[in-house]
């Protein structure tokens, strides 16, 4: 009886713990979430050992570890030398301004417009806005005797940078690399269009002209899908510069993996748009000359399932292991040479029904390219 046990009290926690690891790394603001939490509790440490008058502000560190590891690693450099630079500006603002004599409201109109007037700086990137945060902190909290509030903006400033500093290294020693999510949005944009293109061929099949408002809107629904595959591998490619986790584990192979195949899916996508774009101004009711026809419309729809046939094995085409790849891309090849034959055969349809009919299927034609150019893609 222990026997049988055993393998019963040894399989759950392997499978909840391989159930935690996909979880966690298919949500990296998890462990962004922690890394920031350790690097802004070192930075508070840090502040509280530094030498006076900077242990006076030590909340101010962790402003900048934090800063610096809510992005990539080359990110996180250029973004926190942007922000100290923008710190720097807001509080030169805040400290010139106040020793003018001007009234209050008169004195934080002016130090808040003027680093307004610093927000768009190409110089300060995406983090111009700490100008104004630095402005009114230093206006604020630093307006003091002259020896005060040069003091406050040294440790203010001093210390974001040390901050910063620590969120740096913290972030060369567990660089983010969201390999996981970017391969997610490849599939679910995989999915998106095989669905929209099966459902394509499904409505031609069963109802014939297409109704224009309802896939008008499908068009434009997988968009975002797209758009979000499209920034996730660029997340990626960005998070692999200087980043020690790539030459681990195959992740190398993996990134260019991933770089290839939202390449090959970026083209399909586009064909699909193109595709969807075209039947719905052409195959509808009310034209003189649709695109299709009864004739053609069973062929093209074959043609569309071969379509979403290679679609779905592109996504299996590379896998981070190069010694797996082998049946995969055997997958994708077979499927691509299918959609190949497809739209020959189609393309022979439109040229017997062009020699007996007075139509010139035009539109047939710019299909049969579009199809011809997602296989294209799809050959990698």
């Amino acid at each position: 009886m222990a026997d049988q046990r055993l393998p019963l009290a040894v399989v759950r926690p392997v499978g909840a713990l391989s159930a935690a690891h996909r979880a966690w790394v298919s949500h990296p603001r998890w462990s962004l979430a922690v890394k920031g939490a350790f690097a802004a509790s070192l930075a508070w440490f840090v502040g509280l050992l530094a030498p006076e008058p900077f242990s006076q502000y030590p909340y101010y560190a962790p402003l900048g570890a934090v800063l610096a590891t809510t992005s990539t690693v080359v990110r996180s450099v250029r973004e926190s030398l942007q922000s100290v630079a923008a710190v720097l500006v807001g509080a030169l603002i805040a400290r010139t301004v106040h020793l003018l004599p001007l009234p209050g409201l008169v004195e934080l109109a002016m130090v808040v417009g003027l680093a307004l007037l610093c927000v768009g700086w190409r110089i300060f990137g995406d983090m111009g806005s700490w100008t104004v945060m630095s402005s009114i902190f230093v206006l604020i909290l630093g307006n003091g005797g002259d020896g005060d509030g040069m003091e406050f903006i040294g440790s203010y400033i001093g210390l974001i940078l040390v901050g910063a500093s620590i969120g740096i290294a913290v972030n060369l020693l567990l660089p983010p690399l969201p390999l996981t999510p970017s391969e997610l949005a490849l599939g679910r944009l995989r999915d998106g269009m095989a669905e929209q293109v099966e459902l394509l061929a499904n409505w031609l099949e069963d109802r014939g002209t297409l109704d224009p408002d309802e896939w008008e809107q499908r068009r434009q629904q997988l968009l975002p899908t797209v758009e979000c595959a499209r920034a996730a591998v660029a997340r990626t490619r960005e998070a692999s510069r200087a980043n020690l986790r790539v030459r681990y584990k195959r992740n190398e192979y993996w990134i260019a993996s991933q770089t290839r195949r939202a390449g090959a899916l970026g083209t399909s996508a586009e064909v699909v748009d193109e595709i969807v774009r075209l039947l719905v101004e052409w195959e509808r009711d009310g034209r003189g000359e649709v695109a299709l026809g009864q004739r053609l419309r069973p062929e093209f729809a074959a043609t569309l399932r071969a379509f979403a046939t290679a679609l779905r094995a592109a996504v299996t085409r590379d896998v981070a292991d190069q010694a797996a790849a082998g049946a995969a891309r055997d997958e994708a090849a077979d499927a691509v040479a299918g959609l190949d034959r497809s739209v020959e055969r189609l393309r022979d349809v439109v040229r017997t029904a062009q020699r007996s009919s007075e139509q010139t299927y035009l539109v047939a034609g710019a299909l049969i390219v579009d199809l011809a150019r997602g296989a294209d893609a799809l050959r990698l």
